[in-house]
């Protein structure tokens, strides 16, 4: 039985988690402002980095879980980047 409520579970959090994805895309393309463009990509990677996550309790292959990290390394790079581009208008001093 605990099998088929863990198997409900992530089938469960794989349709929230797709579902919080199309937000993201939604408020990416429709963002007024540049600030609320990089929330929506982060939310979006983030949101990403836990399907993988999911998807690799479900298969339990260790693929998934290392491009979750990959995918969360580069999220994190590329958000300290929009967000120094936003200040000071260059990436690079």
């Amino acid at each position: 039985m605990s099998a088929t409520v863990l198997d409900w579970a992530l089938v469960a959090a794989q349709v929230l988690l797709a579902l919080a994805m199309v937000c993201a895309v939604f408020r990416l393309a429709r963002g007024p402002r540049a600030q609320d463009r990089v929330i929506g990509l982060d939310t979006l990677y983030v949101n990403a980095m836990l399907l993988l996550l999911t998807f690799g309790i479900r298969t339990g292959s260790s693929l998934y879980f290392e491009a979750a990290l990959a995918i969360a390394l580069l999220g994190f790079v590329a958000t300290v980047a929009l967000a120094k581009f936003l200040m000071r208008g260059e990436v690079i001093e």
